[in-house]
């Protein structure tokens, strides 16, 4: 997607207040017509926007001796995925919106954040708490370390995505702004803050990023990914 989809999509999307209400009463007394409820005569749970909610209550409150409304957005533009559809370690807690890409073998951990248009290849890991913006392109094999920020781009509509080749180790805390290219086999040092395009096999630390050297072997054995992390049976 480019930059100008993704604003379509958002600006041009029904907004949606999805709400969860445990209801209490005579509710055998109720007509749920095509409301999704699950429960008795006595008590359940009404899953609905919230606008149905409001018409609903008005039609039967006399038969509602009480009820508690739960949700987890307002004025939503855009679902979260199904994650059905990956064949990846999705660990509970992340956050993963519609229209992302993820790659087959991948790992995402708990409070990872991964933001509409996004792309991850086969094999990538997103630790802990990353972020992982709009459109940004990860490649194969990566890891993604815990906190860091890939930035994303929907504003402004001329930013650039962020791209990571194959390969790429990025450390916990680093931030990578719109943009930026990293090129195949790169090692990003934790807390680095990259603004430039980095050659490929290039280690880069501080902030702001610099070159330190070319990856050699010592280094590529202190980043060695680990297959059975990815192996999903």
């Amino acid at each position: 997607m480019n930059t100008q989809d993704v604003i379509n999509l958002i600006a041009n999307s029904k907004k949606k207040n999805p709400i969860k209400v445990y209801i209490k009463g005579k509710l055998k007394d109720i007509d749920f017509n095509n409301l999704e409820f699950y429960g008795n005569k006595k008590f359940g749970i009404l899953f609905c926007e919230e606008e149905e909610f409001v018409r609903f209550y008005k039609r039967n409150k006399d038969n509602i001796l009480n009820y508690r409304i739960e949700r987890d957005r307002r004025n939503s533009a855009i679902a979260l995925a199904d994650l059905s559809k990956y064949n990846a370690r999705i660990e509970p807690g992340a956050t993963i919106r519609d229209m992302v890409e993820i790659g087959d073998g991948c790992v995402i951990m708990m409070g990872a954040v991964i933001n509409i248009g996004a792309s991850i290849k086969e094999n990538t890991m997103i630790d802990m708490n990353a972020v992982i913006g709009g459109r940004a392109q990860i490649g194969k094999n990566c890891h993604i370390g815990a906190g860091a920020v890939i930035a994303g781009v929907i504003e402004p509509p001329s930013a650039q995505p962020v791209i990571i080749e194959d390969d790429v180790l990025v450390g916990a805390n680093a931030v990578i702004l719109e943009g930026v290219k990293i090129g195949k086999g790169s090692i990003i040092g934790a807390g680095s803050v990259v603004i430039s395009d980095v050659e490929p096999y290039s280690v880069i630390a501080g902030v702001p990023g610099k070159f330190i050297k070319k990856v050699d072997e010592k280094t590529k054995g202190k980043t060695q990914l680990i297959e059975g992390l990815r192996k999903l049976k």
